[in-house]
C-alpha cells in the first residue's frame, strides 16, 4: 500500500476545517450588518450578546482543532513509521466522514444526542487508529 494514502484523509480535514472557519467572520460580519451584534461583543472573545447562530461556527471550528489533532498525530505516525495499511485508511476516512457529519449536525439542526453519538463515534475511530499502530508497532 502506498504509504501517502494516509495523508489524503488529512489534508482533507484541513480543508474542511478551512472552510468552518469561513462560516465565522461571515456569520458575525452579516449580524453586524444587521445590527444583531457590535464589534464590542466580540472583545473578549464571544459575549453573552452573540446569538448562538453567530457563534456556533466558532464553536465548531474549536472542536475541529481539539482532537482532531490527535487524529493528525496518528495519521503521521502511521505513515512515518510505514505502517498504513488498508484498515488504517479507512478508519482514516471514516474519522473524517464523521467529522464532516458532525459539524453538519452542529452547524443545521444542531440536535445534542445525534451530535454527541457522531462525536463519540469518531472519538472511537481515533482510539481505534491507535490500537492498529500500536499492535503494528508491537510487531516489528
Amino acid at each position: 500500500m502506498k504509504q501517502t494514502a494516509i495523508l489524503w484523509p488529512v489534508l482533507a480535514l484541513i480543508v474542511w476545517t478551512f472552510l468552518v472557519l469561513v462560516q465565522v467572520p461571515i456569520r458575525r460580519f452579516r449580524a453586524a450588518f444587521a445590527g444583531r451584534v457590535v464589534a464590542s461583543d466580540f472583545a473578549y472573545g464571544e459575549s453573552a450578546k452573540v446569538p448562538s447562530d453567530v457563534a456556533l461556527p466558532n464553536r465548531v471550528f474549536m472542536n475541529l482543532v481539539e482532537v482532531p489533532l490527535l487524529f493528525y498525530v496518528v495519521c503521521i505516525l502511521f505513515f512515518v513509521t510505514g505502517h498504513v495499511s488498508p484498515l488504517a485508511l479507512s478508519l482514516a476516512w471514516l474519522y473524517f466522514a464523521l467529522r464532516i457529519v458532525h459539524s453538519l449536525v452542529y452547524l443545521t439542526y444542531n440536535h445534542v444526542v445525534h451530535r454527541f453519538a457522531v462525536f463519540a463515534a469518531s472519538n472511537l475511530v481515533v482510539l481505534a487508529m491507535v490500537g492498529c499502530l500500536a499492535v503494528a508497532l508491537a510487531r516489528q
